[in-house]
Order: C-alpha cells, then sequence, then structure tokens
C-alpha cells in the first residue's frame, strides 16, 4: 500500500521500493531515504536532487516522481540528537531499501571508526561499485583518459575493514606474537605491531558474482580478479582461486578463462575472467587501460584502484559510488565534506549526480540515467562549470553549484 510521508517539495504519497527473488519492484513514486551530508553536503544535495527530479520528471511525462525523505547521520545527526548514526535511520534505510548520502565527517575519537564503513557493514552492503569513465572535456592528466571505461567491484565488509590490530608492545601483541612463535614457529621482530586481515571464501565469491552480473547485464566483455596472491597466498590468493571456482560453478556455460579464451575459438563473444597481480594493475591502468572492463578486487585492492582510475580522469569530484548488498544499496559521494566551502554554494555536485545516474541504473530507470548523463556532458562541453573545472578549462566560465545544476538541467535529453 502506497505510504503518506513528506516529500522534498511539500506532502506526497510515495510508496517503498521491495526487493523479491533477486529483483527490485519499484513504483511509480518511490520513497527514497537521504543524507544531505556535512560540509558542503547541503549546498551538493540541493544542487543534486534538483537534477534528479527534473530528470525524472522529463523522462517520464510528470508520470513518475521520486519521494524524497531526509534521514539524520553525522554531524547533523550529533548535533541534534548527540547520535551520530541514529538507530531510526538504519531502521528508515532498512524499510525502503535504497538511498542516497552526501559526504559524511568520520568523528574523532573513540566510538564509530567511520559513518561509511558503519553503514556497510550494518546493511551488509558488501559491494563497493565504483564505475569510472571519462566525460569529454574534463582536464586529465593522462593523454587518452577516454581509454578508460572500468567498474571497479571491491568488497566491503571483509579484509582491512574487519581488521583486527594490536598496539606494538601491547599485552595483546605480545600475547599474539607469543602465540605465534611458540605453536607455529613464526618469526616476528620484537616489539612489533600486529594486525589480522579475515577474508573468507563466502566474502569473496559473493563480491564476485556480483561483479560477473554486472559485466553480463552490461554486455562488459572480461572481469578482472585483482589480488596479491604472489605473497599473501591464502587470503588475496583465495581471493583469486575462490573468483575462478565460482565462475565456473555458477557461469560456466557464459565466462571463459583468460588462458582458455586464448586457444578455444568456440569461446567467443563469453565473457573473459582474468587475474592480475595488484602492483601490475596499476601499471597497467595506466598504459593499457582500455583492456579492462570490471574489477573485481578485496577491500584494500579496491581502494587504492578505485582512486587512482577516479584521477585518471578528473579525479574524486568526478567519482560516484554505490554501496550494494542483497536487497539494499546505499550510493553517495566518494569525496569528503571539504568544511571550507560549506555554504558557499561553490563546489561540484557531479560525485552525487552521478552516483544517482547508479541508483537509477539499479533501479531500473535507466532513461533517466542516461538523461543525466547527457546533461552533464552537455554542461561540461558548454563549459559553465564549477571553479574546480573551469580554473584547468581555457575559456570556461565559472558557475556556483546550482548554476552548474541548472546547466545540467538545460541539457537534459
Amino acid at each position: 500500500m502506497p505510504t503518506q510521508i513528506a516529500g522534498r517539495r511539500g506532502g506526497a504519497v510515495g510508496a517503498k521500493i521491495e526487493y523479491r527473488d533477486g529483483h527490485w519492484i519499484v513504483p511509480d513514486h518511490p520513497i527514497i531515504p537521504f543524507i544531505e551530508g556535512d560540509g558542503t553536503g547541503p549546498d551538493i544535495w540541493r544542487a543534486s536532487a534538483k537534477v534528479f527530479d527534473a530528470a525524472v520528471a522529463k523522462t517520464s511525462g510528470g508520470k513518475r516522481s521520486i519521494v524524497w525523505h531526509e534521514v539524520l547521520a553525522g554531524e547533523k545527526s550529533f548535533n541534534q540528537n548527540g547520535n551520530w548514526l541514529p538507530d531510526e535511520t538504519l531502521g528508515m534505510i532498512r524499510e525502503h531499501r535504497i538511498a542516497i548520502k552526501g559526504p559524511l565527517t568520520t568523528p574523532v575519537g573513540g566510538g564509530i571508526r567511520s559513518l561509511n564503513v558503519a553503514l556497510r557493514q550494518m546493511l551488509d552492503l558488501y559491494a563497493c561499485i565504483r564505475p569510472v569513465r571519462y566525460i569529454a572535456g574534463v582536464p586529465a592528466p593522462v593523454k587518452q583518459p577516454g581509454k578508460l571505461d572500468v567498474v571497479i567491484f571491491r568488497e566491503n565488509i571483509e579484509d582491512v575493514y574487519a581488521g583486527i590490530e594490536y598496539k606494538a608492545e601491547s599485552p595483546e601483541a605480545d600475547a599474539v606474537i607469543e602465540f605465534l612463535q611458540r605453536r607455529f614457529g613464526a618469526k616476528i621482530r620484537e616489539k612489533s605491531a600486529i594486525g589480522i586481515k579475515p577474508m573468507s571464501k563466502f566474502g569473496s565469491q559473493r563480491l564476485v558474482v556480483k561483479a560477473i552480473q554486472h559485466a553480463l547485464k552490461r554486455k562488459r566483455p572480461s572481469v578482472t580478479l585483482v589480488h596479491k596472491g604472489n605473497i599473501m597466498k591464502f587470503t588475496e590468493g583465495g581471493f583469486r582461486d575462490w573468483g575462478y571456482e565460482i565462475a565456473k560453478e555458477r557461469f560456466g556455460d557464459q565466462t571463459v578463462t583468460e588462458a582458455e579464451g586464448g586457444k578455444r575459438k568456440e569461446d567467443a563473444g563469453k565473457l573473459v575472467i582474468k587475474d592480475r597481480i595488484a602492483d601490475a594493475m596499476f601499471q597497467q591502468l595506466v598504459l593499457r587501460p582500455d583492456e579492462y572492463s570490471v574489477i573485481a578486487a578485496p577491500n584494500l585492492n579496491g581502494d587504492y584502484l578505485s582512486d587512482a582510475a577516479a584521477a585518471q580522469v578528473g579525479g574524486l569530484g568526478l567519482a560516484p559510488g554505490g554501496n550494494v548488498g542483497d536487497g539494499y544499496a546505499v550510493y553517495e559521494a566518494t569525496h569528503g565534506t571539504a568544511p571550507k566551502y560549506a555554504g558557499q554554494d561553490k563546489v561540484n555536485p557531479s560525485s552525487v549526480i552521478l552516483s544517482g545516474v547508479m541508483m537509477f541504473e539499479e533501479m531500473g530507470w535507466d532513461e533517466v540515467a542516461r538523461a543525466i548523463v547527457r546533461g552533464l556532458e552537455g554542461a561540461i562541453a558548454s563549459k559553465h562549470v564549477t571553479y574546480d573545472l573551469a580554473r584547468q578549462m581555457p575559456g570556461a566560465t565559472e558557475v556556483s553549484t546550482s548554476a552548474f545544476a541548472d546547466a545540467i538541467i538545460q541539457h537534459l535529453a
């Protein structure tokens, strides 16, 4: 049944998004919780929501709309109720399944290590998805940025995010060192800090499955497993082996390994599964980026690769992100809060806007996603851009955050 809830433009009747048998069921007026974010978050969110509403209205002829519902997290929440991440916020996201957020401040001191990490772990959003592609006209530090068009699937729960560590010379570190030396004959330098990074077959394989499903759905040619298995053979190497195993088990008739694909012509047209050592992959993304399409990586490797790839096409200001699980998804800006620009209507909203593109694609509203991308491309081509782009684009006109949103809306198509 539709739910009466306050919308961003006053009262509106909206309905919940459902998830059944691995598929989203999206009504014409879905209720979507949003967290506007800290620092420059409010400026960015206002501009982004304006673009989203215009694109939905234009592509549907006014038959669809988003019913935005604000939920609190970060500094705004802490200032109002003393809680950085209220249970009510988590409950609302669980109830409505898909949400979007601006950048959040990480609390200083004890308690939550990171609000973003907490959201991912509490909602089991195990896939951090970062598409990286070049938009013509954006200043880039490489000669041919258009060759890079990848979607990075980064495991979002395990590895360093589940890391356990003990300070050097602490009783805990000393006890672990003593146990490893006595029980397994490990050689560990005295006064070492100790860290443990758990990586499971279950966690690794569900991440790889999601990457393969995306590649098949979007007709991308390959999935590359990135790891440091030459050194860490049972964690990083396990990720590689478990990835190949699940690819064969679940998608054997639709995939082929790189080695097999080079030998059997009858496998042409299948999705190629390959792997690369993490440090080599960094070089490959710079020198031969067009050979890679979808990347699946453990948490830390995926973190490095995502930011390094984004740097090649204009930086984090144009880098969207999505945290997706089974039946839950939270989309977000990948940059920080930039508090020195808060309230100045100055910063680039493209990260949240492109995260919204990902959200609409997940919802099955591809026409909305395409319209927004065309609008962003048109605004950049017209050289009416925010300061971060204008200072690097000869002949550009610097505009405010809100004016940049207006330029995007003018170019929606």
